[in-house]
């Protein structure tokens, strides 16, 4: 697996969100509790969603990982649902997961930084930077944003950037994949239209209801 390395700029701290822009069109809120279950559905499934567990409890899950090795937690912050915990070169950090409008992002409080690509889960958000594994590794971007490529270093100490790189999810002991996932997980990674595949209905809705590689 290529992973995509990504540089944010805020550990789980009090500070100020990236919102969405305010002038936004009406939305429905059974959109969020339909957006906000399923993403919760998916999480429970992974194994990797490690639940109330606290920042430092995920510090010292991580502590002893190769670096890329992550999970995702609920967030301590009382104005958020999730966050990434994730082992970097510096060591395990945390990212709040940002929520709205059926949409997840990233947090970054960097003003010099665009909103971040947002995704209609967490799952996709996480495949989405762990990396497909077809990037040619001169095509990389070493960052979120394709225009702005800063240097890791320069920003670990200039702008507290972190540089993430999403590589192995931590799967919690109890929660360790079954074979069946396993396989799905494999066929997933293999195959761009799984659901065409010659196989009774009830193994394509079990592909269908994780439809991720990690």
């Amino acid at each position: 697996m290529v992973a995509r390395e990504v540089t944010v700029f805020h550990h789980e701290e009090p500070g100020v969100s990236c919102c969405p822009n305010p002038s936004l069109p009406p939305w429905d809120p059974a959109e969020d509790l339909r957006c906000i279950t399923t993403t919760f559905q998916y999480l429970q499934t992974s194994g990797w969603y490690w639940g109330s567990i606290s920042a430092g409890e995920a510090r010292e899950a991580l502590l002893n990982k190769s670096e890329g090795t992550f999970l995702v937690r609920d967030s301590s912050h009382p104005q958020y649902m999730l966050a990434l915990s994730v082992k970097t070169r510096c060591g395990p950090t945390s990212v709040r997961i940002e929520y709205s409008r059926g949409t997840f992002w990233l947090d970054s409080i960097s003003p010099g930084l665009p909103h971040l690509q947002s995704f209609p889960d967490v799952l996709s958000l996480m495949q989405h930077y762990s990396g497909s594994g077809h990037i040619p590794k001169d095509q990389e971007s070493n960052d979120i944003h394709p225009k702005t490529r800063p240097d890791p270093v320069q920003h670990t100490t200039k702008d507290s950037g972190v540089p993430l790189k999403l590589m192995h999810p931590l799967h919690k002991p109890e929660a360790f994949p079954s074979l069946q996932h396993l396989v799905r997980l494999t066929i997933n990674r293999h195959m761009k239209c799984p659901d065409q595949l010659p196989l009774p209905k009830s193994l394509l809705r079990y592909l269908q209801d994780y439809p991720f590689h990690i």
